[in-house]
């Protein structure tokens, strides 16, 4: 057998790695209007090969709002001695979803919770992230108003939920 990377799926269906950051802030989330499917959604991306989840998704949050962003949440249990395997944040969830593309093919999607670094006034900061991609803080009313799916809205209210309890 050879390496990992060079077996087809056993399914036929490739499946890539991303991650998702619903980034709180002052009673709102950000998100931006997808471009080809025309809802809501959080920053996000593709985990780039070698990248660990965590940096990804700081990563990605930088890159596309601009904003530099300190995920909340906890490892998996809290374990830090010299040699012993580095605890990585345990994301908030993790779903699978088809993507209808050519070549179709699923994103496997670790989802994550974050607010902005410290440093960063009460304000609602103006997201500045690449190509203009309309970034937009949101608060609850509004995720009623915006196109979003039920699955992005309840992720949203989610995270403006237990994000202020952590």
């Amino acid at each position: 057998m050879g390496h990992v990377a060079d077996r087809e799926p056993p399914d036929g269906i490739t499946r890539h790695f991303t991650v998702a950051v619903f980034v709180v802030h002052e009673g709102h989330v950000l998100l931006h209007p997808h471009p080809k499917l025309g809802i809501w959604l959080p920053p996000g991306g593709h985990i780039e090969p070698h990248e660990l989840p965590d940096d990804a998704a700081r990563r990605e949050a930088l890159e596309e709002t601009g904003l530099p962003v300190r995920l909340v949440g906890a490892p998996g249990i809290d374990h830090d001695e010299p040699g012993a395997p580095r605890q990585l944040l345990r994301p908030e969830g993790v779903q699978v979803e088809d993507i209808s593309q050519d070549p179709p093919h699923q994103h496997i999607d670790l989802i994550y919770f974050a607010t902005l670094a410290d440093g960063h006034p009460g304000l609602l900061p103006e997201p500045c992230g690449e190509d203009g991609q309309g970034m937009t803080w949101v608060d609850r009313a509004g995720l009623r108003t915006h196109p979003v799916s039920a699955e992005v809205r309840t992720w949203a209210e989610l995270a403006l939920t237990e994000v202020p309890r952590r």
